[in-house]
């Protein structure tokens, strides 16, 4: 019952990849042309053992949620008025430190710690009592926040480069925790855990100017742990949940 909701999402994350890849494409243009009419730049960042820098990102995140027995079994006496409970991407956004080891001109270690801000949104979809020609449905959004401390470790394997860019792939794993306490996460309608280990896979362009190198790169991050806290969820639908995992789609913008 939730097919239609879930192409929609797709569309959704489609469209974002879409406009992503035409960024980078006018930004590839742009480096090209500064090669092709200006100098190739020989800032050197690429040459040192150890640099750094910073970033911004901006995310979209949303609950990967499964549901559990009972939600196919409404007959049980739980839950007898909900339809669906569906997860909904909302934005949010990031910032942190790039520390970069390099193993070879085209491999280097990263680790970027960072602080994100995250609200992760959920319409709750029930039956209600209507006039007199029957039920009428009513949606519920909940909404939970969480300001998480992460730990990325990443691989960043670049091609050859070319000019003034050369294309790259990042690829590793993220520990996170929480700052809030669980008492105060537990007044949430749905509650979650405050750690969580993370799978991260990212494209991008490292584009070289005079005095710095900008490098934009989409990555998404799949949570690997089931972070759902039953225990505290509201009553309504606790029931109906098996387990969830956290999930994103983030444009970070580095500057190095």
């Amino acid at each position: 019952m939730q097919t239609p909701d879930i192409r929609h999402q797709f569309d959704l994350y489609w469209r974002k990849i879409i406009l992503f890849l035409l960024f980078l494409a006018g930004l590839q243009l742009h480096a090209y042309s500064q090669a092709r009419y200006g100098e190739i730049s020989k800032a050197g960042q690429d040459d040192r053992l150890f640099s750094y820098g910073f970033f911004l990102a901006a995310q979209t995140n949303y609950f990967r949620l499964k549901y559990s027995d009972a939600f196919a079994n409404l007959n049980n006496g739980q839950g007898d008025n909900i339809e669906s409970i569906v997860p909904v991407y909302t934005p949010g956004f990031s910032l942190g430190f790039l520390s970069i080891f390099r193993i070879h001109d085209q491999f280097n270690l990263m680790f970027t710690p960072k602080i994100g801000f995250y609200e992760f949104a959920t319409d709750i979809n029930s039956w209600s009592p209507g006039p007199s020609d029957g039920p009428e449905m009513r949606a519920e959004r909940v909404l939970s926040e969480a300001t998480m401390v992460e730990l990325p470790l990443l691989f960043k394997y670049k091609a050859q480069r070319f000019n003034n860019s050369r294309m790259f792939f990042t690829a590793g794993g993220s520990y996170m925790f929480r700052t809030k306490e669980q008492e105060e996460a537990d007044i949430e309608p749905i509650v979650t855990t405050g750690r969580d280990v993370t799978l991260d896979l990212g494209i991008g362009f490292d584009m070289y100017f005079k005095y710095f190198k900008f490098s934009p790169e989409i990555r998404f991050s799949h949570g690997l742990m089931n972070i759902y806290r039953p225990e505290t969820t509201d009553p309504r639908f606790r029931d109906l949940i098996s387990e969830i995992r956290r999930k994103s789609i983030t444009l970070y913008l580095h500057f190095q």
